[in-house]
């Protein structure tokens, strides 16, 4: 009887185009491999609104639908599916923070196998109770990947346990080249180029070696943080090298070492690699979850906000461009500063900074001049009687030319800025940090206001209240909630307390006076 597998097996053969000894070893390699015991078959998905965006058919392949939310279980399942009877009964021993460490974990319990899995101390609780709900036993050793892989070549030598290589390992490759096999079955019509993240290299390895040989006319491109470019490093300097450091944020291609295997073959197979950054990172997860309603991890993300940085430098229109969601192990706590970023990722929202006259009215004036545009962020802190700096966020829909726009609107206002859009220190600490103690400012009352969130509301909120009183204080954040809220330092004399009282109570918001918390008195004050 001929299985699926035999057929799948004679097809490729018969469309290998290459004399290239590698390349057919490891086309051997994949087709032969056994990662359908544990591992689906992952569909490719058309990101409809993303593709009408960018004026290209982008297609997802879904390897965050994978048991453990990751394509590592292919690789780490091949790989095992190898060992001799003498290595299965020893048991395996891996090292990892997270995806690798969840496929080894289920390819021991799928082979009622002994599995170690050594993870640097620092490893989020939530992945390491990921691989202990897989029978694993787990080692927390050390502060980075680099003290648990040593640690575990150490375990390997004295428990005489096999050694699973997250990456730099043929048969590991191998596992991962699947992938690219689904995807030449699963669209057989033209494709520009395959986007792929890049960590280690095992997952470009094995997909560009595969691909090459059936189709090289597709352009293999791989995709990295600008902070963690391993890869990139290797190919320029025609050797691998080792990074001084690597950024964290996407945490599962943090390698300061590509493989050597790995980037041997990269060097004959791959044509490109293009590197983003943390916000485009952010912006690319938003992608995925306006087609899919899922949520990638930052690595799993790579491969949209390459291909997106791709496509704009190419100015590309009308082609087929395949991308690889590697993951959705994301940590929770780490949604807060994705959403915040992602906005300015897809450049969809603008920073800066101003200076307003100090006198009541300013912001209402201040605020026409933004017109109708979404204001996200307003932090304001008195500082003179002269001039207020005001820090300010505002949503855009139209990129650079509507961001012009907005500071030529400023500049015909008369108002002094500053873009602080591409300013680390400003998005990540200033923009917190507006504020502080002000002695100088007597009469000062302070209040949270809730309201309506809807477009046009916090102008009209400061219509009213900066009307009568002048505002000393100011901070207003929109989450995307459905009500606004502020929180406003006002300054009112002991006699326009009653006025000031009765203004309140027809303003027909919820307010909560403040001025008693001690927050404000060790802070703000």
């Amino acid at each position: 009887m001929v299985t699926l597998h035999d057929m799948i097996k004679k097809i490729n053969v018969i469309y290998l185009r290459t004399n290239d000894a590698m390349l057919n070893q490891y086309v051997e390699k994949i087709l032969t491999s056994h990662v359908y015991d544990v591992a689906i078959e992952t569909p490719l998905d058309v990101m409809s609104r993303l593709s009408k965006r960018l004026k290209n058919t982008i297609l997802l392949k879904r390897e965050d639908l994978q048991p453990v939310f990751s394509f590592k279980l292919r690789g780490a399942y091949n790989r095992m599916s190898k060992l001799s009877v003498e290595e299965s009964n020893a048991g395996v021993v891996a090292a990892s923070a997270g995806n690798h460490a969840q496929g080894v974990a289920l390819a021991a319990k799928k082979m009622t196998i002994s599995a170690l899995i050594v993870m640097p101390k620092t490893t989020p609780a939530i992945k390491v109770e990921a691989v202990r709900a897989y029978g694993a036993e787990i080692v927390l050793h050390g502060n980075s990947y680099d003290d648990a892989y040593s640690y575990a070549l150490e375990l390997s030598k004295k428990q005489g346990r096999t050694f699973i290589h997250p990456y730099d390992d043929p048969e590991v490759i191998a596992g991962q080249g699947t992938i690219a096999m689904e995807i030449l079955r699963q669209h057989a019509d033209p494709i520009h180029a395959v986007f792929i993240p890049v960590g280690g290299g095992g997952l470009i390895a094995g997909m560009s070696a595969y691909i090459k040989a059936i189709r090289p006319e597709i352009k293999v491109i791989g995709v990295e943080p600008d902070d963690a470019a391993s890869m990139k490093a290797a190919l320029e300097a025609d050797q691998r090298v080792i990074l001084d450091q690597v950024g964290l944020f996407a945490d599962g291609t943090a390698v300061k070492q590509v493989g050597a295997e790995p980037f041997r073959i990269a060097r004959e197979t791959v044509d490109e690699i293009v590197t983003v950054d943390s916000d485009e990172l952010c912006a690319a997860i938003m992608d995925i979850f306006d087609d899919t309603r899922s949520i990638a991890e930052p690595s799993g993300a790579l491969a949209v906000a390459g291909a997106k940085k791709y496509i704009a430098r190419e100015q590309l229109q009308g082609q087929t461009i395949v991308v690889i969601d590697s993951g959705a192990n994301i940590n929770f706590d780490r949604l807060r500063h994705v959403a915040e970023r992602a906005e300015l990722g897809e450049r969809r929202e603008v920073l800066f900074a101003t200076t307003i006259d100090e006198k009541p009215g300013s912001f209402k004036q201040f605020c026409q001049a933004l017109s109708d545009r979404g204001i996200t962020e307003f932090n304001y802190r008195y500082s003179d009687n002269q001039q207020a700096h005001v820090f300010v966020g505002v949503r855009l829909s139209g990129g650079d030319s509507e961001r012009q726009a907005l500071f030529k609107s400023l500049d015909d206002a008369g108002y002094d800025w500053v873009d602080f859009s591409d300013n680390e220190m400003a998005k990540l600490h200033v923009r917190y940090m507006v504020g502080g103690h002000a002695p100088q400012v007597e009469h000062e009352q302070l209040y949270r206001f809730e309201f309506p969130e809807r477009p046009g509301a916090l102008l009209r909120f400061l219509t009213r209240v900066g009307h009568r009183w002048n505002i000393s204080l100011f901070h207003y954040r929109n989450h995307g909630a459905a009500y606004g809220r502020v929180l406003v330092g006002v300054q009112v004399k002991d006699d326009d307390q009653t006025e000031f009282q009765a203004f309140l109570d027809a303003l027909g918001y919820t307010y909560t006076q403040e001025t008693k918390n001690p927050a404000y008195e060790m802070f703000l004050k």
